[in-house]
């Protein structure tokens, strides 16, 4: 489903440049790999990459999709931005640490909002799914601001998968739970991704709750101007 291969990003200039490098990266329908570092190592820089928030500096390989894929090196290649803002749009899904839920729509509208930018049919099965799975019924006609921390990353997962991305980026969701809501969350998060069959990758520093669900993880190994992101055991 992902396929990345000699990924390098830069974050800065000259002396202060910091130089992120992804030698090789695999994620297959319903499976979900951890992103894991210390602060500062360069985890949401990845991320973003891999995103195509952030345009790399050197690529060799990456395909998203089915049998070969999309070849997104294709598109950065050549700069092609409105191909790959399509992709961002229609193929993958973010959950930002703060959830990153509009105000001024309910539950429902913003679930639904990327199907609707999309022109897709406003029903999906997919939706209504994952609303059972996270329980999130009763919430559909409330704003926002009149929920809880975790209901609204509950709300904030959903609204990532509405539109059946390809692949799942999630920055930290859990950073702002208390032990018990990261828990749940993470468990209905694994749910979702597997009954959806998406590939997702997730930032996250708990190295507790990553190690008691058995996450594989990419790890950071930080040297002097660069961090190299590999598989740990």
């Amino acid at each position: 489903m992902l396929d990345i291969r000699n990924l390098l990003v830069r974050r800065g200039e000259g002396a202060l440049a910091h130089h992120v490098r992804l030698p090789h990266l695999q994620v297959g329908g319903g499976e979900i790999l951890a992103i894991t570092g210390e602060s500062g190592s360069g985890k949401s820089t990845l991320l973003e990459a891999i995103g195509l928030l952030l345009a790399p500096v050197e690529l060799g390989r990456f395909r998203l999709g089915a049998a070969q894929g999309q070849d997104i090196a294709q598109l950065l290649a050549t700069d092609n931005q409105p191909a790959l803002a399509a992709v961002r749009s229609r193929h993958l899904g973010f959950i930002l640490q703060n959830g990153g839920l509009l105000p001024f729509l309910s539950v429902r509208d913003n679930i639904s909002l990327p199907r609707r930018l999309l022109g897709m049919p406003a029903h999906s099965a997919h939706v209504d799914h994952a609303v059972e799975v996270l329980r999130l019924q009763g919430l559909l006609d409330k704003h926002p601001q009149a929920l809880s921390i975790g209901e609204r990353q509950r709300v904030a997962c959903v609204r990532a998968i509405a539109h059946e991305p390809l692949l799942l980026l999630a920055d930290e969701p859990t950073a702002a739970l208390d032990p018990h809501s990261a828990r749940r969350l993470f468990e209905l998060l694994l749910s979702l991704v597997s009954s959806m069959g998406l590939s997702a990758l997730v930032v996250s520093h708990d190295w507790a709750l990553l190690k008691d669900f058995g996450l594989p993880r990419l790890g950071a190994i930080s040297r002097q101007g660069e961090t190299l992101f590999e598989p740990m055991d």
